[in-house]
């Protein structure tokens, strides 16, 4: 059945749109026999007013949505604190909308910027693999922030901001191969995963090759799909597992530090210790990586950066004073307690 406007209502009720709209509103200055006549077709016809649409002059549209995939993920608590700082120091509101894993982004997104009215989006987490055709659809300026640093976008379309996760992650593991480990598992994204998971993995699997080690396919390990993704849980589980199946290695490299920590807690659990019997290694730079014992050696992502840059490129685009832009920042290699030569 087709949806039903209040243009639809109006015609039918041979009066204009702002009548219709006083009636709903229940303003004094309207004709009460005409304002019940509209309210008795909108009943008729089960006409159910936009509220969004009604307040759409109050709030002025000036918002900025946050679309944001795995909202558990600690990094991601200064981007959205930073996002929200500056994107009110420009007099614009701000909209946190969570995504599920499974959820369509771009989906949510386009819903979104009709209901709301947008004046742009930010992509946060998550990995985004649409058709040019589909991108198209979302009329309004949008950065795709920390989902990959080469995904196969149309770079005209939209902008993005990112670490260079396939180079960083190769600093890892190549920091590790100097170390003298030539048996480094990985826990890292599923195997289908198209964002920073797939690139994370391919600079562990070329610095492996660049340092003469043959990749060990037991030693890949991938996160669980029934359990949080990038969690502690999850790191825990996949560590316990390699574990068990008595696979000979002496160090993990987890694409995030939840996971390494993780990793350590099923070492520990097993009578084992940190670094003494495995080095572990994470990724992120994340406070709780400084403070855990023993500190995690990790790559550091430069957030607060990153989130600026972010905010800068979006309102760039909303100005109309740039075309679509691509920034990659560096990481920080950051040596903790939790690995040792061997």
């Amino acid at each position: 059945m087709e949806t039903i406007t209040i243009k639809d209502i109006a015609k039918l009720c041979g009066v204009a749109v702002s009548t219709v709209s006083r009636a709903i509103n229940n303003h004094p200055d309207i004709n009460e026999e005409t304002k019940s006549m509209i309210m008795k077709v909108i009943k008729e016809k089960n006409y159910i007013p936009n509220n969004s649409a009604r307040n759409l002059k109050r709030l002025d549209s000036n918002t900025i949505a946050v679309l944001i995939k795995g909202i558990t993920n600690p990094l991601f608590s200064s981007i959205i604190k930073t996002f929200e700082v500056e994107i009110k120091k420009k007099k614009y509101s701000f909209i946190l909308q969570r995504v599920e894993d499974k959820e369509d982004e771009l989906d949510v997104a386009i819903e979104l910027a009709k209901e709301k009215k947008l004046k742009g989006i930010v992509f946060l987490g998550g990995h985004f693999v649409h058709s040019d055709e589909k991108q198209m659809q979302l009329k309004v300026p949008f950065v795709l922030s920390t989902i990959g640093s080469n995904q196969q976008i149309n770079k005209t379309i939209c902008s993005s901001v990112a670490v260079d996760d396939f180079k960083e992650s190769y600093k890892m593991v190549n920091y590790l191969c100097g170390l003298g480990h030539r048996k480094i598992a990985i826990i890292t994204a599923s195997i289908d995963d198209g964002s920073i998971g797939n690139l994370r993995l391919n600079g562990y699997l070329q610095a492996l090759k660049d340092n003469g080690i043959e990749v060990n396919d037991k030693l890949i390990r991938y996160m669980k799909d029934d359990i949080e993704t990038y969690s502690m849980e999850n790191g825990y589980c996949v560590a316990k597992e390699l574990i068990d199946s008595q696979e000979d290695f002496t160090a993990i490299y987890a694409i995030c530090d939840t996971l390494a920590i993780g990793a350590c807690k099923a070492i520990f659990d097993a009578g084992k210790k940190v670094p003494q019997d495995y080095s572990v290694a994470g990724f992120d730079g994340l406070d709780i990586a400084k403070y855990y014992n023993p500190s995690i050696t990790t790559i550091r992502q430069p957030v607060e950066d990153m989130a600026q840059s972010t905010i800068n490129i979006l309102f760039d685009m909303i100005r109309k004073k740039t075309s679509a832009q691509h920034v990659l920042f560096q990481g920080e290699l950051v040596v903790g307690d939790s690995t040792k030569l061997i």
